[in-house]
């Protein structure tokens, strides 16, 4: 009589199992760490960014729609001037820096400049947007993205 003996499974299926377990593990831990950093990060200053980043992509659709009457502009401008009041707020960092601080004024006195103005037309809104733009590249250039 001869006994049998039962398959032995092999070591390379256990080693695989184990390393797909240790993935799988690694991968959640990644995640809830991933989670933890990011809920410790103040979402303001990207808010602020996103609203007017919006704003202008809104603004720029209007002038490529030809839509360009004061009745369309003004919202977005008075939006983008109303979100101009906060950005020292989102950046208190750098809301003491003198440079920093000039731009956020150019900002502000460009948008002033053209709600006091109302664009009526694609021309006039092209202007206003261009100088506020320029107003932001310019924090962007000294200050980094």
């Amino acid at each position: 009589m001869t006994r049998e003996t039962p398959a032995r499974s092999s070591n390379a299926s256990r080693y695989l199992f184990l390393f797909l377990l240790g993935l799988v593990v690694g991968v959640v831990l990644a995640v809830f760490a991933f989670r933890a950093i990011k809920a410790r990060q103040d979402p303001f200053p990207d808010s602020v960014m996103q609203v007017m980043e919006k704003q202008f992509t809104l603004l720029d659709a209007g002038i490529a729609a030809n839509r360009c009457m004061a009745t369309d502009t003004l919202p977005r401008l008075q939006t983008l001037r109303l979100v101009g009041n906060d950005i020292e707020t989102a950046y208190p960092d750098l809301a003491e820096d003198a440079r920093f601080a000039g731009h956020a004024r150019q900002l502000r006195a460009n948008l002033d400049a053209a709600i006091a103005a109302a664009p009526a037309d694609c021309g006039a809104a092209r202007a206003a947007r261009a100088k506020a733009v320029e107003s932001c590249k310019a924090c962007h250039r000294d200050f980094g993205d």
